[in-house]
């Protein structure tokens, strides 16, 4: 072996972990920022937007819950905030958190008062938000620490 080559060493598993782990990581959190931004889309165009326009559907929904005008416009404000919440890394699992409780509600509603052929899709979207809530569970203690800060 001559001076000026280096010794080949092979690369083993344990090594080349680390750097397996990290793309992994990387495009697991592509993902999760991808769902948040299509999550938030939904409660914000999709929930919200035909209950803050008053759209006649979502309307009668609420007229035959009893809830009216009110209870319309509330809800919806409840889902704009929650959509756009999941945008903002800070509160993304705060919001979570919050749109699966709303969830729960709607799947409570659909069930004893609606009647409605939805009645899952309250329970099913429960299922992406809870990954979202534990995924970013890290931002909770620093949403506190900035809390705490403040007061």
């Amino acid at each position: 072996m001559s001076e000026t080559t280096a010794p080949v060493t092979p690369v083993t598993r344990a090594a080349s972990a680390p750097a397996a782990t990290s793309a992994r990581s990387r495009r697991a959190q592509i993902s999760l920022g991808a769902l948040q931004i299509v999550l938030g889309l939904f409660y914000g165009v999709a929930s919200a937007l035909p209950k803050l326009i008053a759209h006649p559907s979502a309307a009668e929904s609420f007229d035959k819950l009893g809830w009216g005008s009110t209870g319309m416009y509330i809800i919806g404000a409840l889902e704009l905030a929650g959509g756009i919440a999941l945008l903002i890394p800070l509160l993304s699992s705060v919001a979570a958190v919050a749109l699966s409780a709303l969830m729960v509600g709607a799947f409570i509603v659909n069930v004893t008062v609606l009647h409605g052929p939805y009645v899952a899709t309250p329970l099913i979207m429960i299922l992406p938000l809870a990954l979202i809530a534990w995924a970013r569970r890290s931002h909770n203690a620093e949403l506190i620490r900035l809390v705490r800060r403040r007061a």
